[in-house]
């Protein structure tokens, strides 16, 4: 897929430094990291809506370049 995505956190675990966010118009959920959040405190909250580029991963699809 080419451009950026919309969507909204799902869940964010700020110990692990991860989350999934659902793209809209998608019921499945997408892994990211927290050193793909392009901000400076690189954490978000869930239910924020982001724009990010997913990008296929080791097997699955991953948000990365995640902007708030």
């Amino acid at each position: 897929m080419e451009g950026r995505s919309k969507g909204f956190v799902r869940s964010f675990n700020r110990l692990g430094g991860y989350g999934f966010v659902v793209p809209v118009g998608s019921e499945e959920q997408v892994y990211f990291s927290a050193e793909d959040i392009e901000a400076a405190e690189r954490t978000v909250s869930e239910g924020q809506q982001v724009s990010f580029v997913l990008v296929l991963g080791e097997g699955r699809f991953e948000a990365k370049q995640l902007r708030l």
